[in-house]
């Protein structure tokens, strides 16, 4: 059974965000508001917990394209080859923000993921999700919840999500109502800018 845990975004409470990265580093997964949609993440470094993630989203691991929720770009260099200035520029400007960007992977990425040419970077303006991170001290790997309904495509309740999901994982953070648009997905591996997926970002960057 799942900890339900609220948190302000205004001001989220030290002691829970330890709560909650206890849980995290133990190897549990955490379901946690950004500035899009609720999302489903682990530890980076914890194989065990990536499995369940791959397992719950019904993809293997190795083929599995999850994003890398950092607290801001100064770890980027951690998973991420050398990148040249303009692609600098747009991330700095972009970033914090709802959008994931899709850059060159490089030999550091966690074992299940050498295999990866590149790799989703993604800062959220989401104070909750960083305080994690900074927590934590290195990423979270995060995928988005999507809803079995036709219609809504994602819950944006965090009390309906706990009841979906408290069997599943191990701490629910109520961070308020979510948003039900997703990241805007851009590649940046190219020469030039290359958009994946319209979302919430706008695309004048």
């Amino acid at each position: 059974m799942a900890q339900y845990i609220k948190l302000y975004e205004e001001n989220p409470s030290p002691k829970e965000i330890k709560k909650v990265v206890k849980i995290i580093k133990d190897g549990g997964l955490v379901i946690y508001p950004s500035d899009t949609v609720y999302a489903l993440g682990c530890d980076i470094t914890n194989n065990r917990a990536l499995e369940r993630v791959a397992q719950l989203k019904g993809v293997k691991l190795e083929k599995a394209n999850f994003s890398f929720v950092c607290e801001d770009l100064s770890n980027l260099s951690d998973y991420v080859r050398q990148i040249n200035t303009s692609t600098f520029k747009i991330l700095k400007r972009a970033l914090p923000g709802p959008y994931t960007f899709i850059l060159p992977g490089n030999n550091n990425l966690p074992t299940v993921f050498k295999k990866k040419k590149e790799v989703g970077i993604r800062v959220p303006d989401n104070n909750i999700t960083r305080a994690i991170v900074r927590e934590l001290g290195n990423p979270i790997v995060s995928t988005s919840i999507k809803d079995d309904d036709e219609v809504i495509e994602y819950t944006t309740d965090p009390e309906l999500i706990f009841e979906k999901w408290e069997k599943l994982v191990d701490v629910v953070v109520d961070g308020g109502y979510g948003d039900n648009v997703p990241s805007t997905v851009i590649d940046l591996t190219g020469d030039e800018p290359l958009l994946i997926r319209e979302g919430k970002g706008s695309l004048k960057i």
